[in-house]
């Protein structure tokens, strides 16, 4: 419904018709139950947040309208049906939001985001058709979904994005249809799209400097990104969202100039926290939290105030006195909000997401395609959404945690050589889980190397442009039982600082009181979350490394067998090192990373498990026997390669207290 026009005849019909249908005594039967819910959902449309605003009759006031708004919410909750128990999940949220990824596609090469060229696609044959997301949107709209929010990729470079909007405004029961843009389209497609339903608008945007927004996105457009906020706010969305992720040493300088656009505008600025994601090197310290970001602008409008938090909302919004707009932290990072969490994805190629940051989706595309059943489809959905879990793992686990890059929420090759990743450029709102056929060439080349073998769960092939102009191949793999990981984020290889108590013992603890060796009783020491992190280097030579590169060394990949053969090393340490005690893991991880400056593989091993005795040797041996097994890769090419650096980087847990290599 456009702005100016008034719901209030349908509004009115609505309530005389649920008042016939509450007197005849039928409001138990459930499909009757159903259809009043989506009745007055449908009627309350015009009134949702974030759309454009409705104009009361003549004569009315605003206070009028806003009660008369109120009664009408109240009847719906009141008597609305029960909640869809597909969409409800194991700790009773009711999931009422879906996000629809319409294109893989970006016009923009965001630095953090992907190379200048772009980045390998999914084919089109395996992308969603229009037909199949509005069958989707259909049935979870059916069960209880009252808001849909459009992204992407870029979801306005899809051609028939406004007739997808305008199927969905159809749809009985959907209140709010959204977008997430990156704004480079809007202006000249808001009107259509405005006119087809959509009611509110997310726009991404990270500088408002044109020569950084330049730098940032490889591409001109910050002006036509401006031109797109004035049109939204000129046809009447109030309030127009404006998304900014906030990283360290790009643009966080830049907060009291974002907050001071609300001055004078209706925007809902939304700062967000920095989030980790494949291929964009997730670092705490690029990380500015909310409380840091709230204090910087505290300090220049110390009168700032917080409002009423609305149900299921992600934002903490505030509001600088006597602005026409409001600021809001979304604060994924510092301070999850998963015990409110009411939102569901499904990814451009049909899988849906029951978390942004879980690494579990199923492929409803495939199901689909396959004749499933409305019955079944939501016997899978609703399997899907009882397993999410209360809460994600916390912002230092799931920086290790596979899971889709940004742009796709779905990419195996990834080039690593950028700032961090932005997630409002897109619904990444993020690798293929249990069930999901891989699509890269990769790993059908691994399928005959992986037979008979217990392979982690994910790995993931990155590649790296580096300076000199060549390529870098990054490997990782994890295998992974406990989503609570508590290692050390990877891909930051800088040392760090000591930190905790740094007890020592003046006696060996493998040596008893005759100096003979034996094994630690352990029997009686607690259980406790152990974690440990160590590294080797292996210095190739330019030959060997060109070869490890380009993947051409005639015995296979060595970066893959060095990456299988650390995680086994890991897991029979006890067997190797004669007074280890065995340790049941629960996480093994062994990165791979190629230096064309030294001509030299890095590695990085973590390992966790819970239990009495720590894990320090069993990271150890796992990058050592990754080194070792390179230098068998290559030495049929060179005998110069030497294996350095072998040591303990981290290991917290225990009575000894943490450590950390300075």
């Amino acid at each position: 419904m456009t702005p100016g026009a008034s719901a209030r005849p349908v509004c009115s019909r609505s309530r005389l018709w649920a008042a016939a249908l509450l007197g005849s005594g039928f409001m138990a039967a459930q499909p009757l139950s159903r259809m009043l819910r989506r009745l007055l959902r449908s009627s309350a449309r015009s009134c949702s947040s974030g759309a454009p605003v409705t104009q009361p009759r003549p004569g009315e006031s605003a206070r009028a309208a806003s009660e008369e708004l109120s009664r009408r919410r109240q009847f719906l909750r009141e008597h609305a049906a029960p909640f869809s128990a597909f969409l409800t999940d194991s700790f009773g949220r009711q999931h009422s939001y879906l996000r629809i990824s319409l294109t893989e596609k970006c016009n923009l090469r965001c630095q953090y985001c992907m190379p200048e060229e772009g980045v390998p696609l999914t084919p089109k044959a395996n992308l969603l058709t229009t037909e199949e997301i509005l069958t989707l949107a259909r049935l979870f709209v059916k069960e209880g979904i009252d808001k849909i929010r459009l992204t992407g990729g870029e979801p306005l470079i899809r051609p028939d994005v406004v007739d997808i909007v305008a199927q969905l405004q159809r749809l009985e029961g959907l209140r709010t249809i959204g977008v997430t843009t990156n704004g480079i389209n809007l202006a000249r497609l808001l009107p259509q799209l405005q006119k087809a339903g959509l009611s509110a608008i997310n726009i991404s945007l990270d500088t408002l400097v044109p020569a950084k927004f330049e730098f940032i996105v490889r591409r001109k457009g910050f002006h036509k990104v401006m031109e797109g906020i004035h049109k939204a706010i000129e046809l009447g969305y109030n309030p127009v969202k404006v998304n900014c992720v906030v990283m360290r040493g790009l643009n966080e300088d830049e907060l009291l100039d974002f907050a001071a656009l609300t001055e004078g505008l209706p925007l809902d600025v939304r700062f967000i926290e920095y989030m980790p994601f494949d291929g964009n090197k997730w670092n705490f310290k690029k990380m500015v939290s909310y409380k840091e970001m709230l204090d910087t602008i505290r300090q220049q409008w110390p009168e700032l105030e917080k409002l009423p938090e609305e149900e299921s909302s992600t934002a903490k919004a505030f509001k600088i006195p006597g602005f026409q707009g409001q600021i809001s932290f979304i604060t994924s990072m510092s301070e999850h909000f998963c015990g409110t969490c009411n939102r569901l994805r499904i990814t451009a190629d049909g899988n849906l997401k029951v978390c942004l940051f879980g690494n579990s989706e199923v492929s409803l595309r495939d199901h689909l395609r396959a004749g499933a059943s409305e019955q079944e489809l939501l016997r899978i959905i609703g399997a899907a959404v009882g397993r999410k879990k209360r809460q994600h793992a916390g912002m230092f686990s799931i920086s290790q945690m596979k899971n889709r890059p940004m742009i796709l929420i779905e990419l195996f090759l990834m080039f690593h050589d950028s700032p961090p990743a932005n997630p409002s450029i897109s619904s990444w709102d993020p690798l293929h889980v249990q069930g999901l056929r891989p699509r890269m060439s990769f790993f059908s080349q691994m399928v005959t190397l992986w037979k008979g073998c217990r392979v982690p769960q994910a790995l993931l092939l990155a590649q790296q442009r580096l300076g000199s102009g060549g390529f870098q191949r990054h490997y990782t793999s994890r295998a992974d039982s406990d989503a609570n990981s508590k290692c050390l984020s990877p891909g930051s290889w800088a040392p760090a600082a000591p930190s905790g108590p740094q007890l020592t013992s003046e006696q060996l603890t493998h040596v008893d009181s005759e100096g003979r060796a034996a094994m630690v009783d352990v029997g009686r020491k607690p259980d406790t979350e152990r974690v440990a992190v160590a590294s080797a280097v292996v210095l190739l030579g330019p030959v060997a490394f060109k070869l490890v590169q380009q993947n051409q060394l005639k015995k296979g990949d060595a970066l893959v067998v060095a990456q299988l053969a650390g995680i086994q090393a890991a897991k029979v340490t006890s067997q190797l090192i004669p007074l280890c005690h065995h340790v049941a893991l629960s996480h093994v991880q062994v990165q791979l990373e190629l230096d064309s400056t030294r001509h030299a593989v890095r590695i990085q091993a973590s390992c966790r498990a819970r239990g009495p005795t720590g894990v320090e040797m069993e990271a150890l041996t796992s990058a050592a026997v990754a080194a070792l097994s390179l230098y068998d890769m290559c030495k049929a090419v060179s005998r110069d390669i030497v294996l350095e650096e072998i040591k303990l980087i981290s290991k917290t847990g225990g009575q000894r207290g943490d450590f950390h290599r300075a």
